[in-house]
């Protein structure tokens, strides 16, 4: 079993609340929602639910992945939020740290994705069976083993970012499903930050921006 350790201080941090949707920035280690052993009960949702019992989640990052994830706090703002998840209003941006130096500045992947059901959690390219997955990217550091990326989901797989900058030639560093070798070597954890999440207030309609900094060094100048 994946040994699974949270941060536990602090419990979660709040960037923005309301009455009808919580903004959290979730740390790397923490599983969004409780998995199916009860070691792995702790998790973000779990922790604000003991707080804001009525808490539904709107959708998940990765247990090794930080930043920005919004969650609603009555059924309403819950199914005004899905929906704009569903049909791609939101504006999500991620930060992440890959290996070696990509020869273009920027470009899109759009590779379908499924399960790769033999070696779950993992995920993979499937021309035939994988549902649509769109990513854009932006390089915007390179060092001599690794490079800086923007990267813009257009679409929401699992974890569709990781498995495109496989395929890309470039897993994301301290990728433990992905990574191998050095990759896997050069960082402690995934350098896969949701840095921004954008979307429109469920009751107000207006256009909400949040953010939150990276976790490692962004070394953009």
């Amino acid at each position: 079993m994946l040994r699974y350790d949270p941060p536990t201080d602090p419990q979660f941090e709040v960037l923005y609340q309301d009455n009808s949707l919580i903004v959290l920035n979730k740390p790397s280690g923490l599983l969004t929602v409780p998995g199916r052993e009860l070691i792995h009960r702790d998790s973000l949702s779990y922790r604000v639910a003991r707080v804001y019992p009525s808490v539904q989640v709107v959708h998940r990052l990765d247990m090794a992945t930080s930043g920005v994830i919004v969650m609603a706090l009555h059924p309403k703002a819950h199914r005004e939020l899905n929906r704009q998840f569903r049909e791609r209003e939101t504006a999500k941006r991620y930060y992440a740290w890959v290996y070696g130096r990509p020869e273009q500045d920027s470009g899109s992947i759009e590779l379908p994705l499924c399960c790769d059901w033999p070696n779950r959690p993992r995920h993979m390219v499937d021309q035939v069976h994988g549902k649509h997955a769109l990513t854009h990217w932006r390089c915007l550091v390179r060092q001599e083993k690794r490079s800086l990326m923007e990267l813009t989901p257009i679409t929401g797989r699992s974890h569709q970012l990781r498995v495109h900058m496989l395929s890309l030639g470039h897993p994301i560093l301290g990728d433990n499903l992905y990574a191998e070798g050095e990759a896997l070597a050069l960082a402690p954890h995934l350098q896969l930050h949701a840095a921004s999440l954008e979307f429109r207030h469920p009751r107000t309609k207006q256009w909400l921006a949040f953010s939150a900094p990276a976790p490692f060094e962004m070394e953009l100048q």
